[in-house]
């Protein structure tokens, strides 16, 4: 069986300085990320926090039930997307997966039920544990959730999965169950790629596109885990068995907590992001490097006479042979440093130019 990570539900797809594109048949309202899982991104807190998180979701009585509805602009790839996020302080701080904002240009927060709505920046996020947080501009006295534990799951007892799905803007419960603990799986998105995520939680809920960043409730409303991933039989139209996976919401709390005191690594990436602008592609010809496919308008690399058929062969003094080198050593950088690149151009000619990088979308 084939798992998708449900991606937000968006209308048309490109990339970037990278890989990955979303589910085609999601609101793309970023479960956002382009693979065909649900991918549901954890807030980061450090223990202590996490108790004090439990404190305010039990106690609050603000705007809202504590679950948002994430709409998403992806503006160079002409598409929008939708998905779900918690929240997990009154003033906006807001959980969510890291492919229901990838590749945005601008991310509302919308509180169903009410009139209210926020602009949103990406404090940081986790790609290969596919968690993000948001911030809410302007929010306060905003319901949170109420937070539980996965620490003493057990398989067979019940769950509800909550979120956006279908990209409707309304929240729709899904009822199921605890089908299994501590999953590996592997999700693949609509051009080949996968990824593999480890510790899910199963279970039979009925998990749809635009859940992406939803909580998974136990029976007491507490949430236990972050609907991430589905599989292909839980997409609309289709007849087989219903099968979901979230990440437990003990660790997407351990990596909230990580962005949220700022520790960047090797998979935590803390404030904005660095753009190039160039989509790359693999070189076809002898040599190395990343091969300019195209440029985006007013870019940096426009502004640096980029063309396409370039061969990028360095960044920042690193050598890029692939566009993964390409994505990976921009992604290092700040918004607003200055980098030299080094280019073959389709006569042969070797250059080198400086240029500074813009802020751009999370990857």
């Amino acid at each position: 069986m084939r798992l998708v990570r449900h991606p937000p539900i968006e209308r048309k797809s490109m990339e970037l300085e990278g890989p990955m594109r979303p589910w085609p048949n999601e609101p793309r309202r970023r479960l956002h990320s382009r693979l065909l899982l649900v991918a549901l991104v954890p807030i980061v807190v450090a223990a202590a926090v996490v108790a004090g998180l439990r404190l305010i979701g039990s106690h609050s009585r603000g705007i809202g039930s504590g679950v948002v509805v994430i709409e998403t602009n992806l503006g160079y790839q002409g598409a929008q997307a939708a998905g779900t996020g918690m929240v997990l302080t009154p003033s906006g701080r807001v959980l969510t997966n890291n492919h229901v904002i990838r590749g945005a240009t601008q991310i509302r927060l919308r509180v169903p039920g009410t009139n209210r709505s926020y602009s949103a920046r990406v404090v940081g996020y986790d790609v290969p544990d596919d968690v993000a947080i948001l911030q809410a501009s302007g929010a306060s006295n905003l319901t949170t959730v109420s937070v539980g534990s996965s620490s003493g799951l057990q398989v067979g007892q019940s769950v509800q999965a909550l979120g956006n799905a279908g990209g409707t803007g309304r929240l729709t419960p899904a009822p199921g169950t605890v089908t299994g603990l501590g999953r590996g799986i592997t999700v693949s998105d609509d051009q080949g790629g996968s990824e593999s995520l480890h510790g899910m939680i199963e279970t039979d809920a009925a998990v749809r596109p635009g859940d992406s960043g939803g909580p998974l409730l136990d029976s007491g409303g507490h949430v236990i885990g972050m609907d991430t991933a589905a599989s292909e039989g839980n997409a609309p139209g289709a007849s087989s068995a219903n099968q979901g996976f979230a990440i437990p919401i003990d660790r997407a709390l351990s990596i909230a907590g990580q962005i949220t005191r700022g520790e960047q690594s090797a998979s935590v990436h803390v404030g904005g992001t660095a753009f190039l602008g160039v989509e790359a592609g693999e070189a076809s010809y002898q040599g190395s490097g990343a091969v300019v496919a195209s440029v985006v308008p007013g870019s940096p690399a426009d502004a640096a006479g980029f063309a396409p058929g370039d061969l990028i062969t360095s960044v920042g003094g690193h050598a890029i042979s692939s566009p993964d080198d390409l994505s990976a050593v921009v992604a290092t950088q700040k918004p607003g440093a200055s980098v030299s690149a080094v280019i073959l151009d389709q006569s042969g000619n070797a250059y080198t130019t400086n240029l500074k990088l813009a802020s751009g979308p999370p990857r």
